[in-house]
């Protein structure tokens, strides 16, 4: 608070204890309040905006290392709950990735005002079941967050993420501006480098990476690479241009422990926002990995006959060295239960 602040307040003190005093009326007091109320809310907004502009930029996340039993698992089943719970079991369990006392971070997609039939957003059921494995596992906390393409209110509730996550157990909250970040990415040629990324995204012990399988009309597909857009702020429209360069660099900031990819319904075109049912799929699998290129190859030539290769942010994530393409030679189960 600057000095010209602090006097306001402090009058506006002063005019309080005279009304307690009796020196003052009821009707001049409520309105000297009314002010104080408003100037105090302008406080800390100011407040909140200097902390966002005089805070260091945060460093790249460290993901935690993990050796799994399969470089990727796929389940198919009737149950979203039952698949996810397997497709992590044969990984080796999420023992493996939350340990107690950890605060964690998952990240579905729920950017869209669409309700869950419409396969914009994650499945609640497999949000939910990756939700109650991390507190089975022993986390602290499990905070749930999206940076919402619509009304971010309508797109939480009618998602079915926020009630279904809540009834879990999670944080689910919206993300406030002041806590975004300017990114210090590795490389200083990058074109991410001081884009402002939300706090709580790093600062976590585990980052789990729940997107949808759909189609998307600049990116062919958005699946865990482009899910990544959810933890950072800025204008959308300039972070999709040269986006097949800024989704990678994205990703291996973030650098998400686990990438749990819902694919129970799919949608094959009209995405990301959908709208038309003709357009969802029903596939009833589940696909989990640790490494987001091949999970997101893997599920584009499976689900959707595309190359992985072909889509320009999937291509240079795995130039950049973020993972392996789907190949024959990836360790991979798959099962139907």
């Amino acid at each position: 608070m600057n000095n010209k602040e602090q006097t306001k307040f402090e009058k506006i003190v002063s005019k309080a204890k005279k009304f307690l005093s009796g020196k003052i009326t009821r009707k001049s007091f409520l309105t000297i309040l009314a002010a104080g109320v408003a100037f105090l809310a302008f406080s800390s907004n100011t407040a909140k905006k200097a902390f966002a502009q005089n805070t260091k930029s945060i460093a790249p996340r460290k993901r935690r290392e993990v050796v799994t039993q399969y470089d990727l698992t796929a389940v198919t089943g009737e149950d979203p709950e039952q698949i996810t719970r397997k497709s992590v079991e044969l990984l080796g369990g999420m023992g493996k990735f939350v340990k107690t006392g950890d605060v964690v971070v998952v990240k579905p997609n729920m950017s869209w005002n669409r309700t869950p039939e419409y396969a914009a957003n994650t499945n609640p059921a497999v949000a939910a079941a990756v939700i109650k494995m991390c507190f089975e596992s022993g986390a602290k906390t499990v905070k749930v967050f999206d940076n919402t393409c619509n009304d971010k209110k309508l797109s939480y509730e009618n998602s079915g993420v926020m009630k279904a996550a809540k009834e879990a157990g999670a944080n689910v909250f919206f993300m406030d501006d002041w806590k975004y970040l300017p990114a210090k990415m590795a490389r200083a040629d990058a074109l991410l480098q001081g884009w402002p990324v939300y706090r709580d995204a790093i600062e976590c012990d585990v980052f789990i990476n729940v997107p949808i399988a759909k189609t998307h009309g600049l990116g062919t597909l958005t699946l865990s690479i482009k899910n990544m857009m959810g933890v950072a702020g800025g204008a959308r429209s300039q972070m999709h241009w040269e986006m097949d360069k800024k989704l990678p660099e994205l990703i291996d900031f973030v650098s998400p422990d686990l990438n749990i990819i819902d694919a129970f319904n799919i949608l094959t075109a009209g995405g990301p926002r959908g709208g038309n049912l003709a357009d969802v799929v029903r596939k009833n699998t589940v696909v989990a990995s640790t490494d987001p290129v091949l999970a997101d190859s893997f599920v584009a030539k499976t689900f959707f006959n595309i190359e992985g290769m072909s889509i320009p942010h999937i291509k240079r994530s795995f130039e950049f060295g973020l993972g392996q393409q789907y190949t024959p030679k990836a360790n991979i189960r798959t099962e139907k239960i």
